[in-house]
């Protein structure tokens, strides 16, 4: 028997993984040389624990949702993300099938993103031009 299509596991698994591991490339890159030149551990330590922690609080949230319990705010999942939690949120989105509709969310999540993505690329690529304007 076909199950109901909102209890389906994660659709398009290979193109998704293949999405989320080109957008950890530059990240994951950036991180490693920063630690290999002996600049900071921190960026590949956080990555990891902080997606942890982001997959977890959407997972928390899911479940206060469908028990209409009080909820997550919205901005701590966002500031999970930028912390660097956005890989984890990215994943969970997909496993809980939870903040993907909400275009004004997306937008923000997607612009966190992209936020990681430049710095990186300038981290790696354009000598830190940037991030000189902080």
């Amino acid at each position: 028997m076909a199950r109901a299509q909102n209890e389906e596991g994660v659709r398009n698994v290979r193109l998704k993984l293949l999405v989320l591991g080109v957008l950890c490339l530059l990240p994951g890159l950036g991180a490693a040389q920063m630690a290999w030149n002996d600049q900071s551990w921190l960026p590949l330590a956080l990555y990891p624990a902080v997606s942890l922690i982001s997959l977890l609080l959407y997972w928390q949230d899911k479940q206060q949702a469908r028990t209409q319990t009080w909820r997550t705010p919205e901005n701590v999942l966002h500031a999970s993300e930028l912390c660097g939690g956005w890989p984890g949120a990215l994943v969970a989105q997909q496993l809980f099938r939870h903040k993907t509709r909400k275009v004004s969310y997306q937008l923000m999540f997607w612009g966190i993103v992209l936020l990681h993505q430049v710095f990186w690329l300038d981290y790696l690529f354009l000598g830190r031009h940037l991030s000189s304007w902080l």
